[in-house]
C-alpha cells in the first residue's frame, strides 16, 4: 500500500501507452536514449534498456542525454526501494545535464515532489486521462489506472515540452515557483 491506496495489480510491469512514447520521443527529437525501468513488454524502445533481473535500472548507470522513467508506483520490499529513489535519481541525472521526462503517479503532497518536482523540475503535464491506460503484460488495461498520472520534464526546452504534451492535458511551468521548506 502506498498514500492509504490499495495495489490493484500484483504486476509491477505497467508499460507506457502508446502515445505517451512518442510524445516522449518528439521532445528527445526522436529518440530516447535510456529506458531504466523496461521489461520483456515495453513499447518504449530505447537505445539502452535496463531490465530487472539482468540490470537494476536504480544502481546502473545514467550517462545517458535523454532519459524516460516510468517507475515502479510502489514499494519494493525484495530491494528495498519505493519511487522516492527513482526521483533522487532522476535529479542526479538530471543535475548531470541529462534531459528526463517521467511519468508518475500525481501525489503533490509526498516528499518526492516536494524535494525533486517544485523547486527541480521545469514544467509538469497533469494528465487528463482520468485513467490513464498503461499496457500489463502487451496488452491495454481495460480499467486503466487507479491514481491520476503525470509526465514529469527535467531538461532545457520547456517550451517543447508544453508543445508536445499539451494534447495530453495541463502543461504547467514552474519556473519562478517558491515553494518554503523545499530545497
Amino acid at each position: 500500500m502506498t498514500a492509504g491506496r490499495r495495489s490493484v495489480s500484483t504486476n509491477k510491469h505497467w508499460c507506457t501507452p502508446p502515445d505517451i512514447v512518442e510524445s516522449v520521443r518528439r521532445c528527445f527529437g526522436g529518440a530516447i536514449a535510456l529506458d531504466p525501468c523496461s521489461n520483456a513488454h515495453s513499447r518504449v524502445g530505447a537505445e539502452t534498456e535496463y531490465r530487472l533481473p539482468e540490470t537494476d535500472g536504480l544502481t546502473a548507470t545514467w550517462c545517458h542525454p535523454t532519459i524516460f522513467v516510468n517507475p515502479p508506483y510502489g514499494r519494493d520490499p525484495e530491494r528495498g526501494s519505493r519511487i522516492l529513489h527513482w526521483f533522487s535519481r532522476i535529479d542526479d541525472a538530471a543535475e548531470r545535464g541529462s534531459a528526463v521526462i517521467a511519468l508518475v503517479p500525481v501525489a503533490t503532497n509526498t516528499e518526492h515532489w516536494k524535494r525533486y518536482v517544485y523547486p527541480r523540475a521545469r514544467s509538469i503535464c497533469f494528465l487528463f486521462a482520468t485513467r490513464l491506460r498503461f499496457y500489463i503484460d502487451g496488452s491495454e488495461d481495460p480499467r486503466g489506472a487507479p491514481m491520476s498520472c503525470a509526465a514529469i520534464y527535467w531538461g532545457p526546452d520547456d517550451a517543447v515540452f508544453a508543445e508536445e504534451f499539451s494534447s495530453h492535458g495541463a502543461v504547467v511551468s514552474l519556473a519562478g515557483v517558491q515553494v518554503p521548506g523545499c530545497r
